[in-house]
């Protein structure tokens, strides 16, 4: 598997285990200790990949779910789709923790995951929240 595939499945399997914990309503401990029991094929690196965005976007879930509730305009994350609002949850937390990751890749990432996923006509308004997300936080950090 290329690096690209290792990093989409590391985005995927983080997807998978921010959904585990809300709509499972499980912590982080319960998630980790279930979850890769039936994922023992997973390659350490995308593994570990996929743990730093899980433990990202717990830590930190509070400020990602106040940006995705400005950014989505009119839509409360309870209203979400719970796919939707995992992707994310997932794209945000790579945005936040890991600045090395350009954010047009970010966000591409989480569209196809999306449309893997999630229903077609979750893409757009994914794409515009994060749009929204990234542009602002260039913004911010260009004023610095």
């Amino acid at each position: 598997m290329t690096t690209t595939g290792k990093r989409r499945k590391s985005r995927e399997l983080a997807m998978q285990m921010l959904f585990q914990a809300d709509v499972g309503k499980q912590t982080p401990d319960d998630v980790r200790k279930t979850f890769w029991e039936a994922r023992e094929e997973v390659e350490p690196d995308t593994r570990g990949f996929a743990e730093d965005l899980f433990r990202v976007a717990m830590n930190r879930e509070e400020e990602i779910d106040t940006l995705i509730e400005q950014h989505s305009a009119n839509w409360k994350l309870s209203r979400m789709a719970a796919v939707d609002r995992n992707v994310l949850r997932m794209a945000i937390a790579e945005l936040l923790g890991f600045p090395g990751t350009p954010a047009p890749i970010i966000i591409n990432e989480a569209l196809e995951i999306a449309r893997r996923y999630s229903a077609p006509e979750s893409v757009n308004f994914l794409n515009g929240v994060l749009d929204a997300i990234s542009r602002q936080r260039y913004e911010t950090s260009k004023k610095k």
